[in-house]
């Protein structure tokens, strides 16, 4: 099998080079490399040049192109059977390629879904990590839609379902996946594909994600029902709860400490188990900034989802 790695960048600088150094340490060397810049200002295509002397690797310029539109044009270019998808900013392991096109031996997979993990650089990073992203434990690799940061797929697989939605700035893997699902059943997951990535390092920067990809979940009308349920939590739910702690005190702010217990849990069990040997002030900070981390990334979703969801409506998308 003839398999090329694509990937965009645009003024990545000296942060391409950790996913470029990655792609050299590989087990399965990808018979080419094709990267879409999306019309850099600084130094990336210095750098990628560079790399053309230990790599295959070959560059699409396009500038003004968005995520889709750079992925669009790098597998249009690549001739490449088998595309295993990354992104800028990641690390890849050494067996990351390897794992992800095994799979392909058998002519009827179509889609190999690779894992990713949290790359944390400071405390803060290693709290957000454990609020924001799941462990394999928490996922049905049934049903998993990978990020495109980790995946692979045959190019006629992507040709059939038109490629990623070029519409699309934002949320656009998960709709090209759904998209994929539909025509060819459930993917393949290799969990040993694993690609590592630093999250967010301040709330403010953690805020412009999350309302840029609850902006594009409006903009495609997905999860409308988990939207509607955060909506009416907010707006339904707690005030009813601030209303009895007001009235009735002690019965009001057990309920309020029940639902912080249940809206924490789960990264609070992730938190746990990675924090062991953390001074124990350094570990209580740690565990009151969930709630926080998850009150912003709530409150960036309930901003962005009906900015996307206007865009639907004035554009007439189903």
């Amino acid at each position: 099998m003839k398999v090329s790695i694509i990937a965009t960048v645009k003024n990545e600088g000296e942060a391409v080079r950790p996913l470029l150094d990655s792609i050299i340490d590989q087990t399965r060397q990808p018979d080419e490399v094709v990267i879409c810049d999306g019309g850099s200002t600084d130094d990336t295509p210095i750098i990628l040049d560079e790399y053309r002397q230990w790599l295959p690797l070959r560059v699409v310029v396009a500038p003004g192109s968005n995520i889709s539109q750079g992925r669009n044009m790098a597998i249009a270019d690549a001739t490449g059977e088998i595309i295993a998808g990354t992104d800028a900013g990641v690390i890849l392991s050494p067996t990351w390629l390897e794992e992800l096109v095994a799979p392909f031996i058998d002519d009827s997979v179509q889609v190999v879904s690779g894992w990713f993990e949290a790359d944390p650089y400071t405390d803060f990073e290693v709290v957000m990590g454990a609020t924001v992203l799941p462990t394999i434990g928490d996922i049905d690799p049934a049903t998993f839609l990978p990020s495109s940061r980790s995946v692979a797929f045959r190019k006629s697989a992507w040709a059939a379902v038109g490629g990623y939605p070029e519409w699309l700035e934002h949320s656009e893997d998960l709709v090209f996946d759904l998209s994929l699902r539909e025509k060819f059943g459930p993917f393949t997951f290799a969990p040993d594909a694993v690609v590592y990535f630093r999250p967010r390092s301040n709330l403010r920067s953690f805020y412009h994600q999350y309302f840029a990809y609850a902006r594009g979940d409006g903009k495609a009308n997905l999860w409308p029902m988990r939207h509607i349920i955060r909506y009416a939590t907010y707006f339904l739910a707690l005030p009813l709860i601030l209303r009895l702690i007001w009235r009735a005190r002690k019965g009001g702010w057990a309920l309020m400490a029940l639902g912080l217990g249940a809206y924490s849990r789960r990264p609070a069990e992730r938190l746990w188990a990675t924090t062991w040997g953390w001074r124990p002030p350094d570990r209580i900070r740690a565990f009151a900034l969930i709630p926080i981390i998850r009150l912003i990334g709530d409150i960036a979703k309930m901003a962005g989802y009906p900015v996307g969801a206007w865009w639907r409506l004035r554009n007439h998308r189903s």
